[in-house]
């Protein structure tokens, strides 16, 4: 007897994922984390203000600025332990916490107490530090790992969109207001930073009691960990030779060379602005691009930084030196938002935020190593041989990189049961 088939059923594919930027959860990190960033970007330029208003003088704004690096220095290591031993909104809230502390101290200490500016610039400091890799770490528990690289993308753009924006703002707001009220809206940046974000998904395993090990003994394990993916500690060390050598040779020589070639400080402005509009281009690409070879496309970008030191050794049109740091800006994206994604895809969810205090302890920590020793180098053996040996480290260091294996997609290689 014949019988009518069932009507097939219509194939579908997946349900096209929800824009991270229509979640609520992630919109409230994002926002924390933008104020938190806005907070540790503005108080340089408003000290920078008290000189010119002679609160504070070219060595006590040193002083102050050197002893918030070593808060962070601290504080960053001991944060990435916290954050994987603990909640990490909680030591998200009380490390932003002990940063806007900071900021009524360092405004009764202005023009006042030295010493109390320099405290509370360490308190400062170690509040950023202990609050970055927990942050990081939030990231991976707050947003699904299929739209972690747009909501990557979404942070870093907020974080150059308030570089771009931020010394106009600042600008006008000391035309009506003074640096000891601008510091206590830094206070208030860091308050919405401990309060705004919500508590992610707890991570996997993170219910189960283990017994706890000393801070340093849990520590090196994150260190063990890291260790474990050959493609990371490649990245952090070409991104760390391009801080220390690419990015302190530019930030020494660009003045000196928009000065002295150029006759004018406008070629080192529009550098600057150039390179944060690149940046902004490049999260815009890598918020929607996906290439096959994701580790030696980000490893391409961050050699992309070569070109800056290599503009300004050659006497060319200021406009060169502008497109180059326009593409610059846009290579340092196309690195950091894979490689902020792929570390928290790779990375045990329980050694997440030690493994990225790793990054921050060397990228931030060998910076002012290399601010420190340019000068003397450019005193000692010129401009130009030292910018050449730059642009050849920013080349020569991520491309030696891409060649260690899991690099080229950021990932390890898969067991032969696995394939």
């Amino acid at each position: 007897m014949a019988t009518t088939p069932a009507p097939a059923t219509p194939t579908t594919g997946p349900p096209p994922a929800r824009s991270v930027l229509r979640d609520t959860a992630f919109l409230r990190l994002w926002a924390g984390t933008t104020a938190s960033g806005l907070a540790t970007w503005a108080l340089p330029f408003v000290l920078g203000l008290a000189v010119l208003h002679r609160e504070l003088d070219a060595a006590g704004l040193g002083l102050v600025l050197a002893a918030r690096t070593a808060g962070f220095l601290a504080a960053v290591a001991v944060g990435g332990v916290l954050a994987d031993r603990h909640s990490r909104r909680a030591v998200v809230l009380w490390s932003a916490l002990a940063a806007a502390s900071a900021a009524p101290l360092l405004a009764l200490g202005l023009g006042r107490s030295l010493l109390v500016m320099t405290l509370a610039a360490a308190l400062a400091g170690a509040g950023q530090g202990a609050c970055r890799p927990a942050f990081q770490a939030l990231t991976a528990e707050t947003v699904a790992a299929d739209r972690r690289q747009q909501a990557n993308a979404a942070m870093t753009m907020a974080v150059r969109t308030s570089t771009l924006a931020g010394p106009t703002l600042t600008a006008l707001l000391a035309a009506f207001t003074d640096v000891g009220t601008m510091l206590l809206g830094i206070g208030l940046l860091w308050l919405v930073a401990a309060l705004l974000p919500g508590r992610g998904a707890p991570a996997a395993g993170s219910a189960v009691p283990v017994p706890r090990a000393s801070l340093r003994a849990e520590f090196v394990d994150g260190i063990r960990e890291a260790r474990r993916h050959p493609w990371f500690l490649a990245g952090l060390g070409a991104l760390t030779a391009v801080i220390a050598l690419g990015y302190s040779a530019t930030g020494v020589a660009l003045p000196l060379i928009s000065r002295d070639r150029y006759g004018t400080g406008w070629v080192m402005a529009a550098a600057m602005t150039a390179y944060t509009v690149g940046a902004l281009g490049g999260a815009l690409i890598t918020a929607r691009r996906r290439p096959r070879s994701q580790g030696w496309s980000a490893f391409a970008g961050l050699a992309l930084y070569g070109f800056a030191p290599l503009s300004l050794m050659l006497p060319v049109h200021p406009a060169v030196v502008i497109a180059a740091y326009a593409v610059a800006g846009t290579g340092i994206e196309l690195f950091n938002v894979p490689w902020f994604t792929a570390t928290q895809r790779e990375v045990a969810p329980d050694k997440l935020a030690r493994v990225s205090s790793l990054d921050f302890l060397l990228s931030y920590g060998l910076a002012p190593v290399g601010l420190a020793l340019i000068a003397p180098a450019i005193a000692a053996f010129g401009v130009t041989p030292v910018l050449a040996v730059c642009a050849a480290a920013c080349f020569l260091v991520p491309a030696a990189a891409a060649l260690v294996p899991t690099a080229r997609h950021f990932g390890r290689t898969p067991e032969p049961g696995e394939r």
